[in-house]
């Protein structure tokens, strides 16, 4: 007669409390690990969660997260010790359960975002964007994404030559949002294939299907020039790639950025003027900064942006 243990089931929950400027790398990292939803409780607050199906060798799982957040330390060195803590929870389906942290949302008066398993009441005004995020990030919640919503309906026309790049289009929200303003040719890329399996879903969810164009083409590789590029990062990829920016763009096109803390800004208008671009607004939310700047002459930098 032979016995053996019973399988242990459920998930472990892995929260970290650490400066929101790593949170896109380490939600990379995190999915990396195999969790499959990540949620921040409260935007204004640092923690971030994660879910993960259980696993034996927690002290293996505790080593390898120990040792991504000293690399993350070396590349922000701003970052104060983070506070690490994993638990393991019932069995649930935790991989949906983080939908109870997304609720419909009015981000500016004329858009709000809605998530994809509500119903949207026949009273609302305005645009409505529908949202299922999956493991991608873009729910419109984070400061850094709701001010490039809102710069963007500053800046896009409808017009016959408006064309948008998106770079690092995650859940596709604010390719959408260029859709919905008339932008008339959007191109979308990521390097996450699941980003652009659920930024896909998402656009044929609010019936834009074949308005936006996705791919995983390195920026290196695009040829063709913009009239707005958008890119919601954080610094060190922005800086990254910023030396494609200015070839991508057409005469006069507009460059949004996000994903930029407050204290970070006067590194990038410097990046800004050594790359001949100028600063046209900046817009600040909470501890976070959305730069506009316009591929043009300095002395043009005060005139008003035609779009």
């Amino acid at each position: 007669m032979t016995s053996s243990t019973p399988q242990r089931t459920g998930w472990l929950e892995i929260s970290i409390r650490i400066d929101p400027v790593s949170h896109e790398s380490l939600g990379a990292f995190l999915f990396d690990l195999g969790c499959t939803g990540i949620v921040l409780e409260n935007f204004r607050d640092s923690s971030l969660k994660a879910y993960l199906p259980f696993q034996e060798n927690l002290e293996d799982l505790r080593n390898r997260l120990k040792a991504f957040l000293r690399k993350l330390a070396e590349i922000f060195p701003q970052l104060q010790s983070p506070e690490l803590t994993i638990s393991r929870i019932d069995d649930q389906d935790w991989s949906r359960n983080w939908q109870r942290f997304f609720h419909p949302d009015r981000v500016t008066p004329k858009l709000s975002i809605w998530p994809a398993w509500e119903p949207v009441p026949a009273s609302i005004n305005g645009r409505v964007i529908r949202i299922d995020p999956g493991p991608a990030f873009g729910t419109g919640q984070h400061a850094t994404t709701r001010m490039c919503l809102e710069a963007m309906e500053k800046i896009v026309r409808a017009d016959e030559s408006r064309t948008l790049l998106d770079v690092g289009t995650g859940s596709g929200i604010l390719a959408m949002y260029g859709a919905m303003l008339g932008a008339k040719r959007i191109f979308a890329i990521d390097t996450d294939p699941e980003a652009l399996r659920w930024a896909k879903q998402n656009i044929d969810l609010n019936g834009l299907t074949g308005s936006i164009e996705l791919s995983s083409i390195p920026i290196e590789q695009i040829e063709d020039s913009f009239s707005l590029l958008v890119a919601n990062l954080i610094l060190g990829e922005i800086l990254e790639i910023f030396p494609h920016f200015p070839r991508l763009l057409n005469p006069n096109g507009l460059l949004l950025l996000s994903g930029i803390l407050d204290e970070q800004v006067e590194q990038v208008k410097s990046v800004l003027d050594s790359y001949g671009l100028c600063e046209h607004e900046i817009l600040f939310q909470e501890e976070w900064a959305c730069v506009i700047a316009k591929k043009s002459n300095k002395e043009q930098k005060n005139e008003a942006i035609l779009c």
